[in-house]
Formats: C-alpha cells, sequence, structure tokens
C-alpha cells in the first residue's frame, strides 16, 4: 500500500545571518534531528495559513511576511513528505521553542556539524548557494 504524502509548510526563519533551529523530539520521526521549524498543512488550510499557525504555536513568532524558496518531495521509505518551504526574514516576536523541544541560531557555516532529515539537504545547500 502507498502511503499517503505529508504535506508540510516549513519556515526557514532569518534573522542577519543567523538561522533559528528546532531539534524533533526523540519519540517523533526522525527524531533528535535538526531541523527548520515549521508542520503539516491541514486539509482546510493554504500552506501560508499552516506556515503562520504553525510558527506561531512551536516558535512563537508571527510571521508578517515570507518569500517562498522551494518544494521539496522526499521519500523515507516509511514516509513520504512534501515541503513547502519559505525564508520567513519578516516577523515579530522572539523565536523560542514552545514544544519541549531544544533550539538555536546557527550560521550556515555551523550546519555542516549538525545532523539534519534527508529533506532537508536541498534547503541548505540553496541557503548556501543563495547566502553564503
Amino acid at each position: 500500500m502507498a502511503s499517503k504524502t505529508v504535506h508540510v509548510a516549513v519556515g526557514v526563519i532569518k534573522q542577519g545571518d543567523q538561522y533559528f533551529l528546532t531539534k524533533r523530539l526523540a519519540d517523533s520521526h526522525q527524531g533528535g534531528k535538526w531541523e527548520f521549524p515549521g508542520g503539516k498543512v491541514e486539509d482546510d488550510e493554504t500552506v501560508h495559513q499552516a506556515l503562520f499557525r504553525e510558527l506561531k504555536e512551536e516558535v512563537a513568532i508571527e510571521v508578517l511576511t515570507c518569500t517562498p524558496l522551494m518544494e521539496i518531495t522526499h521519500d523515507y521509505v516509511d514516509k513520504k513528505v512534501r515541503l513547502e518551504v519559505f525564508v520567513v526574514d519578516n516577523f515579530i516576536g522572539e523565536a523560542t521553542a514552545l514544544e519541549g523541544q531544544a533550539s538555536a541560531w546557527y550560521q550556515l557555516a555551523d550546519f555542516e556539524n549538525l545532523n539534519f532529515p534527508a529533506a532537508n539537504q536541498a534547503i541548505i545547500e540553496k541557503l548556501q548557494k543563495n547566502y553564503l
């Protein structure tokens, strides 16, 4: 049986040359890995609504505007994801993890020392190309 693709809105939260990352909880899919915050797009909402809602719930920021970065489809064998990725550099609030997960601001150069889910590799490569 083919697994359903999970549609996810992802926010690359950027302030100057710093990026806000959260660490997936150990018991979640791809647990213990660093990621750009975001979450599942519900059936009754647009990808922008999902992004704004998830970033408010997860990291306590209110997105004012965002810019589309890329779209990624990745098959983890046990789960397929479709990521719609946005650069979020215009927001209100102080980004902080609200769901008990670790979080921190990092520079692009720090990313090579962090463990990310495979689907995030393309985002990192695109950011390095655009911002380094």
